[in-house]
């Protein structure tokens, strides 16, 4: 048995998401009137469902960054074209992941952990990868520590599993520290080839 992890994670969890939402609530009810207008209609939330702890599928929300615009044949445009000055902003500051303390509350996800990535990757996924899947998906975790976007698919679920393997307070406590000292800097934010991380092939 591991205390920390099987239940002081949890209830750190449910202690910091509930009393942030509360002081954060001014920020958050501020960046939603004002994607409203940035995005033109498309709403200042993004809904998706993502795969969780064991791979069962939630809804995962954050605040959305970029208009629904489509092209003549209705496909929606590329998203460099889609993503606001606003929308930058918020995601250059990851604002754009405050509204997943919802989904910490609700015990969809937790602080720290691998990141939910897209259902269709599910299939591609080494039984090593997958293991990534062992414990909650958090808001931030060890691979946003060690790179966030700007390396390979396949470091970042090295680390993912790594920290399944070695979860702890004090390795919780290192991932904090370091996710804010990124966020200052808006270090790692986009991939080299993409203001979004590119898709997960099953090689990249």
């Amino acid at each position: 048995m591991k205390p920390y992890s099987n239940f002081f994670k949890r209830a750190i969890d449910i202690i910091i998401a509930s009393v942030a939402l509360i002081l954060l609530s001014p920020i958050l009810l501020a960046v939603t009137i004002w994607l409203h207008f940035a995005n033109k209609g498309a709403g200042a939330f993004f809904y998706q469902p993502r795969p969780g702890k064991d791979a069962k599928i939630f809804k995962v929300v954050k605040f959305k960054t970029m208009t629904d615009e489509r092209d003549s044949l209705g496909n929606l445009l590329p998203d460099e074209k889609r993503l606001t000055k606003v929308g930058l902003f918020v995601r250059s500051t990851s604002i754009d992941e405050l509204p997943q303390l919802w989904n910490v509350l609700k015990g969809d996800m937790s602080l720290i952990g691998p990141r939910p990535l897209l259902i269709q990757y599910l299939p591609l996924y080494s039984p090593e990868q997958a293991r990534r899947h062992e414990v909650r998906p958090g808001i931030t975790g060890w691979a946003q520590c060690h790179g966030r976007n700007a390396i390979s698919w396949k470091k970042k679920f090295e680390l993912d599993v790594w920290y399944v393997d070695n979860i702890s307070f004090i390795t919780d406590c290192k991932v904090i520290i370091t996710t804010i000292r990124k966020v200052i800097k808006r270090e790692d934010i986009s991939s080299a080839t993409s203001v979004t991380m590119e898709f997960f092939d099953g090689n990249n």
